[in-house]
């Protein structure tokens, strides 16, 4: 369960970039985080992972995201960033997905059974051994996706996860994200992938809360999302 209970925050004083923003997301539901840019999506991440503080109060399965209560809330959350460069950061996929287990204080050969079994759950096993600099921008996302998914985390935060993608990779990203059964909360422009993987959309605008409900509901409304600065997916627009 994650919630947000009259968050504000500014970057400089009296210019707030999230303001009075409160929500619940409960254990299992996917959500769509959406909004132009500048809405506040990237700091609403940032927040509930403890990267900055503001006012207010956040909860993740009951615990305060706090300065003090930080390990235990990134022990429970899995970030997958835009840029997979960013997260991948030892030369083989196997040592990237290894060493969290093993910092969490696994032995190596339970670790090796935590990445065998993911791998093998993603389909990802000719991945294994390869070189991070050598494997394509699809297999790096997937990669990126295999590595957090080795941490069990209960909650899987995403940040643009189809971005750069050709559509081969991108509709594999998806479908992987669509057999997820943790919490996701994915913030993404891309609509269509949006109506694909989540059935909840939460709409930020300058920082507010401009609509939360369905998917179905939220990405069908022309009117909705143009005051937003934002169009309807493809899928919809034809109709």
């Amino acid at each position: 369960m994650i919630e947000f209970r009259n968050v504000s925050f500014s970057y400089e004083k009296g210019t707030p970039v999230i303001e009075n923003l409160s929500f619940r997301i409960e254990t299992g539901e996917a959500v769509g985080l959406i909004g132009a840019n500048g809405a506040g999506k990237s700091t609403v991440m940032k927040l509930l992972l403890g990267l900055v503080f503001g006012e207010g109060e956040i909860f993740v399965d009951g615990i305060e995201v706090s300065r003090k209560n930080l390990a235990a809330i990134r022990k429970k959350l899995g970030f997958v960033l835009q840029n997979s460069d960013n997260q991948m950061f030892m030369p083989t996929v196997y040592e990237d997905m290894i060493f969290a287990p093993l910092n969490y204080g696994l032995s190596r050969e339970e670790a090796e059974q935590k990445v065998d079994g993911v791998l093998e759950k993603l389909g990802l096993q000719d991945l294994k051994y390869r070189h991070n600099h050598k494997i394509s921008g699809g297999e790096k996302r997937m990669a990126a996706i295999a590595t957090i998914l080795a941490m069990e985390p209960e909650t899987i935060l995403m940040d643009e996860p189809t971005s750069a993608l050709d559509p081969f990779n991108r509709r594999i990203v998806i479908n992987t994200i669509r057999e997820l059964p943790q919490t996701k909360i994915i913030t993404s422009h891309d609509l269509d992938m949006i109506a694909d993987t989540c059935s909840r959309v939460i709409l930020l605008s300058g920082g507010k809360l401009a609509a939360d409900g369905s998917a179905d509901e939220i990405l069908h409304d022309r009117a909705l999302l143009e005051a937003n600065r934002m169009e309807l997916p493809l899928r919809y627009s034809a109709q």
